[in-house]
């Protein structure tokens, strides 16, 4: 009897010791796990991201995946791939930039070589950001080229 007694004041003490470690460390890990971008209000597929829309709080559960946005620079002027609720993380992988040349809309097909330089009318075959490669038919011709989308909305043509 005495031997079983011993014992479980051995077992409660280490349960104790346990418990207060499950509580103590949780604490001391979550202060510098950082922050996290959570939106205010719902933000649909398809729509820019103003900074109003969002808030940084901070991260408290260990257990939380990664892959999240950390500060609302990093989310502000991208455009959502789904739907993103408020107080939930935002991915990364949910964010896109916004494209620079749309389908279907008018822009200028740029070719050079050497020191010349051919210009045409052209309109992109499907939606690009600046540095994609894309499709786009020339608008005089009708020959589909591709090209490299530049930051003011040209294509550039590289020969084959």
């Amino acid at each position: 009897m005495m031997f079983r007694r011993a014992r479980n004041t051995v077992a409660s003490t280490a349960l104790a010791a346990v418990a207060i470690a499950g509580i103590v460390l949780p604490g001391s890990v979550s202060a510098g796990m950082g922050y996290a971008v959570v939106p205010t209000a719902i933000i649909y597929p398809g729509e820019t991201i103003s900074g109003g829309q969002l808030q940084e709080v901070e991260v408290t559960n260990p257990n939380l995946a990664g892959g999240y946005a950390r500060s609302i620079e990093e989310v502000r002027g991208m455009i959502s791939k789904r739907t993103l609720l408020p107080g939930r993380t935002i991915p990364v992988s949910a964010l896109r930039e916004p494209y620079t040349v749309t389908r279907g809309s008018q822009i200028r097909l740029i070719f050079r070589i050497g020191a010349m330089t051919i210009s045409a009318a052209g309109s992109p075959l499907e939606d690009g950001s600046t540095g994609q490669v894309v499709r786009a038919r020339n608008m005089d011709s009708g020959v589909i080229v591709s090209g490299t989308v530049l930051a003011d909305g040209t294509i550039h043509v590289a020969a084959k």
